[in-house]
């Protein structure tokens, strides 16, 4: 396992995160617990939450993963393992989570911390995000800003001087971002910058061979302003495994969750999924494998953030930690990329 500065942080994360957000409806304490020590074995020491997890967000499954990591991070040396935990935002109609409080004021941003820390159980945590913009911006799917969707929103200054003060007070260790867009992450640098506040570290965005709009967009960015690329759903749901192409009505994420099609029901996506699994069945590999393989290749990614909802899957994640696509593949990946592009941003 390799491990990487975390941006502009003193903070050394592993290559792969392990991500949480099937801890409490599709996986019980026992089943992530366990997925937690396996991971912890294989030398991964990053792990990823947030308050809203676990997902379908629900009154029911609020704060449940968090309690869950929270459960067994209090049998393990705190400070071997890296946490990182997320603030819920405004706009997703969520009125359980602090009695709809979701703004990040410094009021608010305060409270989800010290609950978060209570689930948790443990006084710091190592990496705190904000999930989504305040501000109207497109995301989960959406692909256009829409002026009309415009809402009243947090200054963003207000936002960093309110993340300054936790770190400050040691309660936080260093600040990313989620789901942001190149505005918002200059917007935040600057501020920073110009303030003497705390610098963003790192953005947690979604990357995979279905959506490299990061890759379009914020790479000159991570690059230049030393931003760790936190990349999440690198199979998209499970659709690059290819286990929908053979059986659409497979048990996951997508079938069991209305919440989770709008992303990827659109017209290319299809087409591209079948293009992909036949590069990788031509060069002897899994779709899912290629797939993961490319993300964990990608030198703009710091950390990989893995799910999973089975030993089983969680072990084929691992493992394709060692694949090494070489540039008959990659450039057949290219192709079909040329072809379809980014059907599911």
């Amino acid at each position: 396992m390799k491990y990487r500065k975390l941006g502009g942080s003193n903070l050394e994360v592993s290559a792969i995160c392990l991500g949480t957000m099937t801890f409490g409806t599709q996986n019980t304490q026992d089943e992530a617990h366990a997925q937690l020590d396996r991971a912890l074995a294989a030398g991964v020491n990053f792990i990823d939450t947030a308050e809203m997890y676990s997902v379908p967000p629900t009154a029911e499954s609020f704060g449940c993963s968090e309690t869950i990591v929270g459960h067994w991070l209090k049998r393990q040396p705190r400070n071997k393992i890296v946490l990182a935990t997320k603030a819920a935002g405004p706009g997703r109609g969520m009125p359980w989570i602090r009695d709809g409080g979701l703004q990040f004021n410094r009021k608010n941003l305060r409270e989800a911390l010290e609950g978060s820390l209570r689930r948790l159980q443990t006084d710091y945590v190592d990496l705190y995000q904000l999930h989504w913009p305040d501000r109207n911006v497109p995301m989960f799917g959406q692909s256009h800003f829409e002026p009309k969707n415009e809402r009243p929103t947090v200054p963003i200054r207000e936002t960093l001087e309110a993340l300054g003060e936790l770190v400050a007070e040691g309660k936080v260790r260093t600040i990313g971002l989620s789901n942001e867009t190149p505005w918002g992450v200059m917007q935040f640098l600057q501020m920073a910058d110009e303030l003497k506040l705390p610098r963003v570290a790192s953005v947690q965005n979604a990357f995979n061979l279905l959506n490299r709009t990061y890759e379009m967009t914020l790479t000159e960015i991570g690059y230049r302003e030393n931003i760790a690329l936190l990349a999440y759903s690198p199979l998209a749901f499970g659709l690059l495994t290819g286990k929908y192409l053979l059986n659409p009505q497979t048990r996951g994420r997508r079938t069991l969750f209305d919440g989770f099609v709008q992303r990827y029901n659109k017209p290319h996506v299809q087409p591209a999924l079948v293009a992909y699994a036949e590069v990788a069945q031509r060069h002897g590999l899994t779709p899912g494998m290629m797939a993961l393989a490319f993300v964990y290749s990608r030198w703009f990614v710091t950390s990989t953030i893995i799910g999973a909802t089975s030993m089983a899957q969680l072990e084929g994640n691992l493992a394709a930690y060692e694949v090494k696509l070489d540039d008959a593949v990659l450039q057949e990946i290219e192709g079909v990329f040329a072809r379809f592009g980014n059907p599911a941003p």
